[in-house]
């Protein structure tokens, strides 16, 4: 299958203005293929949103370009000036939405206004008329009332500008759609119809592959193929959906779907477990495995001098994690770990095979 995104050894900081550098985004490489969804997950100020906007390759202080090479469709974007990217690459190649996509409309203006702006700066032999029917056509298609483009944002409930934001996102229909929490501020009823949009979306070929953030891993198993896991500007792990919900691997991805809450029969009364201390300073960068500090394994793998390059392990076709301890040793801590909550009960997170009929329950909904 033919890559339609590929990203490597990517690296973005951002300078302060005391001219410090923070590396939000450190020697990242991974592949989207076509017809393909990717999750991107981990706890705030990991590097997601960042690292989505690096991807973009339109660079504006603080944020800033240092090394590596972005690649939509065989087309290295990587050394094109800004000008050229937004009116070649940013809308038709890939396209965003915001974490704040609520918040992004102009509320003195229509909405039909935002799609002219977009439609002209990429073809301007467009008549009025011409971008009115693609717009009502586009709008209809996605469930979108036609009498939304007469309207301002302030008269759209929070669901129906996500959506609106969403069908300007993709007017052009772009290769690749980066969704950065396209869900997390909005209510379980609306989070449902803007997932369902965005698979739609994919099903009939307006967006051809997409990148889908969010610190929701359970929800990202009914949303993608893939997902990635990040952590201090680094991907620490890669697996498929299934895989990374239901049996992660790296202590950080263990921890962070043990920090979830499922709503499952049988968890009432269980107490969540938390991943101690906090992210390391990224103003400088950590040596050897990032999450060292906070990890209850670091005794064992013997990374407490925090010295020497960590490397990505394979554990499988397109399994990856960042982790010296092996497979088998993790798997083994892991199963002594969970016979230790059975016995305590009171204590223990969600089992394995109850989070599966969960999650999958949800799926079903959606």
């Amino acid at each position: 299958m033919a890559v339609m995104l590929e990203v490597k050894n990517l690296t973005t900081y951002y300078k302060t203005r005391m001219n410090e550098r923070i590396c939000s985004v450190d020697n990242v490489s991974f592949s989207l293929e076509d017809g393909k969804s990717l999750g991107i997950a981990g706890e705030s100020g990991c590097g997601k949103s960042t690292l989505a906007m690096s991807v973009m390759g339109y660079y504006f202080p603080p944020l800033y370009y240092e090394g590596g090479n972005i690649v939509i469709d065989g087309k290295d974007i990587t050394a094109l000036n800004p000008d050229t990217i937004r009116q070649t690459v940013l809308g038709t190649e890939i396209a965003y939405i915001p974490q704040a996509a609520m918040n992004a409309l102009n509320p003195t203006r229509k909405i039909m206004r935002f799609i002219e702006d977009v439609l002209r700066a990429h073809n301007s032999r467009l008549s009025g008329k011409e971008m009115r029917d693609l717009a009502e056509e586009r709008f209809n298609i996605l469930n979108l009332p036609s009498k939304v483009l007469d309207q301002y944002a302030v008269e759209l409930s929070g669901g129906m500008k996500q959506r609106t934001v969403i069908a300007i996102s993709t007017i052009l229909s772009p290769k690749v759609l980066i969704a950065d929490e396209p869900s997390s501020a909005l209510d379980v009823s609306s989070q449902k119809i803007v997932i369902k949009l965005l698979h739609d979306l994919m099903e009939r070929g307006f967006v051809r592959s997409m990148l889908f953030i969010t610190h929701e891993l359970p929800l990202l198993f009914n949303v993608t193929d893939d997902i990635m896991v990040m952590y201090a500007g680094e991907i620490v792990e890669r697996g498929s959906a299934r895989e990374m919900v239901f049996d992660p691997l790296m202590p950080y991805s263990k921890g962070l779907m043990n920090s979830i809450i499922v709503p499952e029969e049988g968890t009432r009364g269980h107490v969540l477990q938390a991943i101690p201390g906090v992210p390391p300073n990224l103003k400088i960068r950590p040596e050897g495995c990032r999450f060292s500090e906070r990890c209850q394994y670091l005794d064992i793998c013997g990374m407490k001098d925090r010295k020497g390059a960590l490397e990505n392990q394979a554990a499988g076709p397109g399994r990856l994690y960042r982790c010296r301890l092996d497979e088998e040793r993790l798997r083994k801590l892991y199963r002594e770990q969970e016979e230790n909550a059975r016995k305590f009960p009171l204590i223990s997170h969600t089992f394995v095979d109850e989070k599966i009929a969960a999650v999958e329950t949800m799926g079903e909904e959606i």
